[in-house]
C-alpha cells in the first residue's frame, strides 16, 4: 500500500516543491496551508508521516505536536523551519516530534530524513507477527485467520480491515479514517461499505455476530475493535 504523508506549510513554493519531489518518490502526498487544517487532517487520515512546520497561521506546529500527542496519536512527524535556535529544537522533539530540520533544505535530507522516520515506523509495525484473542488466532505475516485451530476463508480486503482494527485495538475508528486507510484516498465508496466488511468479519469471528464481543459497533462514529490491553 502506498504510504501517504501529510505536509503542512503555508509557504506556497516550499509546498509546491515538497508535494512535486514526494510525489515523484511514489508517496501519496496530502497538503495543509494552516495549522487548523493540518491538524484536522492529521486525525481524520492518519498519514505515515507529517512534515510540519512550526510557524503556521491559525495554529502553529508545536501545538499540533502536542495536540497529537496528547490524544494518544503516535505518527511520525518531522519538523521544518526556520526557526533554528537549540531551545526551538529541544521544545519540537520534548513535545513528541521524530525529527527537526531547519530551512533552508535540501530535498534529498529531508528524503533521506523522510526515509529514516518510515524505517522505524516499518519495524515497529513488524514487531507483532500474530495476535490470539479468544479462539481467534491471525498470523499478519501469513495473513492468516484461524478459529479453533481452522483457517478462516477471508478476503484480502477484510484481512486488511481485520489487521487495521486490531492495530488500532481499543481506539474509537470513524467510518471516514477506516475507508482512507483500508481502502485509500481515492475511494470513493460509501460507509455502507465499511458495513457490509464489518458484518462479513463478524459473521467469521464473532461467536455471536449479532453481539459481538471484539468488533464492536460506536453509534454515530464508527467502530472499536475491543481487546484487554
Amino acid at each position: 500500500m502506498m504510504e501517504t504523508i501529510l505536509i503542512i506549510e503555508d509557504d506556497p513554493s516550499i509546498l509546491l516543491g515538497l508535494e512535486k519531489n514526494l510525489r515523484f518518490e511514489g508517496y501519496h502526498v496530502l497538503i495543509a496551508k494552516d495549522g487548523e487544517e493540518g491538524l484536522k487532517m492529521a486525525i481524520d487520515f492518519q498519514p505515515d508521516v507529517i512534515v510540519l512546520d512550526i510557524m503556521l497561521p491559525k495554529i502553529n506546529g508545536f501545538e499540533i505536536c502536542k495536540t497529537l500527542r496528547k490524544n494518544d496519536i503516535h505518527i511520525p512527524i518531522l519538523i521544518v523551519s526556520a526557526k533554528n535556535q537549540e531551545m526551538d529544537k529541544i521544545l519540537g522533539l520534548d513535545l513528541g516530534a521524530d525529527d527537526y530540520i531547519c530551512k533552508p533544505f535540501s530535498i534529498r535530507e529531508l528524503l533521506a530524513r523522510i526515509n529514516a522516520v518510515l524505517r522505524r515506523k516499518r519495524r515497529y509495525d513488524q514487531t507483532t507477527e500474530s495476535i490470539q484473542f479468544g479462539s481467534i488466532s491471525v498470523n499478519f505475516s501469513a495473513r492468516e485467520v484461524q478459529k479453533d485451530g481452522k483457517t478462516l476463508e477471508i478476503s484480502p480486503k477484510e484481512f486488511e480491515l481485520l489487521k487495521f482494527l486490531i492495530q488500532n485495538k481499543n481506539k474509537v475508528l470513524d467510518r471516514k479514517l477506516i475507508l482512507n486507510k483500508v481502502w485509500g484516498y481515492n475511494y470513493y465508496g460509501t460507509a455502507r461499505t465499511i458495513d457490509n466488511f464489518i458484518t462479513k468479519l463478524r459473521q467469521k469471528i464473532e461467536n455471536n455476530p449479532n453481539q459481538p464481543k471484539y468488533i464492536l459497533t460506536v453509534r454515530g462514529v464508527g467502530y472499536k475493535f475491543s481487546l484487554p490491553d
